[in-house]
């Protein structure tokens, strides 16, 4: 894409939106046909994806529009189906690439694999036999998947830590070995997967105990990803409120939810809200994604926020984000489900490296979008607008009613299913 910003993209038709879409990227005649047909994933693929398949589920994918990221433009495809979220993020990306928009950054894309050892005779001597066989491990490890080593990748480092040391239970005690890979662009669960298992008959050798679980880590704090933003307060006015106004309000509001953790699960709830549909829309594990943020959201002893929003020297708005992002553009559902193939396309995305830096701002841009409305109108203005078309369609509407009951609920304040019932009986009398 030329621009992110497209003006008046939400009025235009699906149709329309499609045309621009294809003018504007260089689409395969196949990807075309995973856009435009009604079931682009097709039962012969889910039926090979997973178990007891009956059919699928679809999701509505939109795009986020305006993000500039480090100076690159983004249109980001989101799947879900929650009312206001894309529309929110799409906002707010276009207040921040008028203030120069987003600067992110990755570390290295390190996942960890972990082997758990119990029954050993002397724990401390286990531990030390482990880390004296620390190279000749790691060699097994990257025989084990040598695709990924010949990628630049494979195992890089291990540790060893004793768990429950003073416990008197058989059961509590336990040796974890954590090895540290390079999974470039995979999320990497087979790979770590593969590798602790191949390991893990060494281990227990070299440790004299007995290793039960062999699997991956998805608390990724070793591949992160982070967000930054800064807005001046004048591009904050809204209504009758001041930008000083609503930055006090955002910063007010971002305190409240570092402070106690029943704020903090819906403020961060939100924030996910941006996340996952472009996780969703990529083919990655949301599930995944979820656990490692609202883990890394409680790293210092307590479940916080996982933004911060403060006021520089200059009394802008500044925004950070950081979490992990255990994603992958190669391999998995990522290359079986054509969509997500498309959505990777439509972003232009070259890494997975890439791909987080891109989704923690979507997470950013909806945090603060949910923030800026609490602190002025309220959460509902906003939202019920476009909650009232699903409102509509859950009374019966269709076609140009649907757009017609859901003016008037919005006109008489009744966002409701038991009015929007009245209303579509009227309109068909």
């Amino acid at each position: 894409m030329k621009s992110s910003r497209i003006p008046g993209f939400y009025n235009m038709s699906v149709e329309q939106r499609r045309d621009l879409l294809k003018k504007a990227i260089d689409f395969s005649s196949e990807e075309l046909d995973d856009l435009y047909i009604n079931e682009p994933l097709s039962i012969d693929t889910a039926d090979k994806m997973i178990e007891n398949v009956i059919g699928t589920f679809q999701l509505p994918l939109g795009l986020g529009l305006n993000f500039l990221i480090n100076g690159k433009e983004y249109v980001i495809p989101m799947a879900i189906e929650e009312a206001s979220v894309v529309a929110s993020a799409s906002h707010i990306a276009k207040i921040v690439r008028s203030a120069g928009g987003f600067q992110t950054e990755a570390t290295e894309r390190v996942m960890i694999g972990q082997i758990q050892v119990v029954g050993c005779p002397d724990f401390q001597l286990a531990k030390q036999a482990l880390l004296n066989e620390k190279e000749s491990l790691i060699n097994a490890a990257n025989a084990a998947y040598p695709s990924i080593v010949n990628r630049g990748g494979g195992a890089e480092d291990l540790e060893v830590r004793i768990l429950n040391e003073e416990s008197d239970s058989k059961y509590g005690q336990m040796l974890v070995l954590h090895i540290y890979v390079d999974t470039r662009d995979a999320m990497g669960a087979n790979i770590i997967n593969t590798m602790v298992e191949s390991i893990a008959p060494v281990v227990e050798e070299i440790t004299e105990g007995k290793v039960y679980l062999r699997i991956l880590s998805n608390y990724a704090d070793k591949c992160l990803a982070r967000a930054r933003c800064v807005i001046p307060p004048e591009m904050l006015i809204t209504g009758d409120y001041s930008g000083e106004e609503v930055r006090d309000g955002v910063i007010h509001a971002y305190e409240f939810a570092a402070s106690d953790p029943y704020r903090a699960v819906t403020h961060n709830k939100g924030i996910m809200n941006g996340i996952d549909p472009v996780v969703i829309a990529t083919g990655n594990d949301w599930r995944a994604v979820e656990a490692g943020a609202h883990a890394y959201a409680s790293r210092h002893g307590s479940y916080g926020s996982m933004t911060t929003w403060s006021k520089d020297e200059n009394e802008n708005l500044v925004g950070e984000i950081e979490l992990p992002m255990s994603l992958g553009t190669v391999g998995g559902a990522t290359r079986v489900h054509p969509l997500a193939g498309l959505s990777l396309s439509i972003m232009n995305i070259e890494s997975a490296k890439e791909l987080a830096q891109v989704i923690v701002a979507v997470g950013l841009a909806q945090n603060l979008g949910a923030l800026k409305a609490l602190a002025t109108d309220g959460i509902q203005k906003g939202h019920m607008a476009l909650h009232s078309r699903s409102v509509a369609i859950a009374a019966g509407a269709s076609g140009e009613m649907i757009d017609i009951i859901a003016e008037k609920l919005i006109e008489q304040k009744q966002i409701r299913v038991g009015k929007a019932k009245e209303l579509v009986e009227q309109y068909k009398k």
